[in-house]
């Protein structure tokens, strides 16, 4: 990833650039969206010190491993142009305790690292947004500050108010969350990617592909932050 292939084009961040060639019209060649292939390695990092196993495709980190630097340059050479399209999500249900099934959707590894490649982007833009005692799906936080921030309150107050939200990641309105991610940012790469993995479908253990119109799967790198953007503008305004 560190060497530029002979095919490349070094270019001034942001600007396009042509090349003439006699006898033919001028061409650009520049990718339609600066992305950083230091920031593709630096996800494939990440994802691969979360573990997890392998998405529709079977592929397993290691197998992605074997071949790293065409895989990577693949990648981002994809999202770079805009081309990239995120494969069916696998569908794992998880018993729960309580009875039912928990719906896990676990991507490829490839979309995996390309979700985290926005993650690294989009998440510190959102993060001054939040409010300072909200300790869902941030970085650095975790229930253990939930709890400390509820022994604060209890000197001050003698109730507490407790409940679960049913089915959060399988119900947010996609027209709503785009509302909140474009009010967000101006990226175009990101809105388009997220808009992307938010219709991929889901594939069943059966292999059948089941459409989706709402919610955002999850096991997602990406849908921790999505559903973290769109519960202050439900719950804490």
């Amino acid at each position: 990833m560190s060497a530029e292939r002979r095919d490349s084009v070094k270019q001034p961040a942001g600007a396009a650039s042509s090349r003439a060639v006699p006898g033919r019209r001028l061409h650009p060649l520049a990718k339609p969206f600066i992305i950083s292939k230091h920031r593709v390695v630096e996800a494939f990092r990440l994802v691969k010190a979360n573990a997890g196993s392998a998405g529709v495709d079977k592929q397993s980190i290691a197998a992605f491993e074997e071949n790293l630097k065409d895989n990577l340059y693949k990648l981002w050479n994809r999202m770079s142009s805009g081309s990239y399209m995120p494969p069916p999500v696998r569908v794992v249900p998880i018993p729960k305790k309580t009875g039912g099934e928990r719906v896990l959707g676990v991507p490829t590894v490839s979309d995996r690292i390309a979700q985290m490649v926005v993650k690294l982007e989009f998440e510190p833009t959102v993060e001054p947004h939040f409010l300072p005692d909200s300790c869902r799906y941030r970085p650095r936080k975790s229930a253990l500050d939930a709890i400390g921030v509820t022994r604060k309150r209890c000197w001050d107050n003698d109730w507490v108010i407790e409940f679960d939200i049913k089915g959060l990641f399988d119900n947010i309105p996609h027209d709503l969350l785009l509302k909140a991610v474009d009010k967000h940012t101006d990226s175009a790469w990101i809105r388009l990617y997220v808009k992307r993995w938010l219709t991929a479908p889901m594939q069943m253990p059966d292999g059948a592909l089941i459409p989706r119109d709402k919610g955002t799967p999850q096991g997602g790198v990406i849908s921790p932050i999505l559903a973290n953007l769109f519960l202050p503008y439900v719950f804490d305004r």
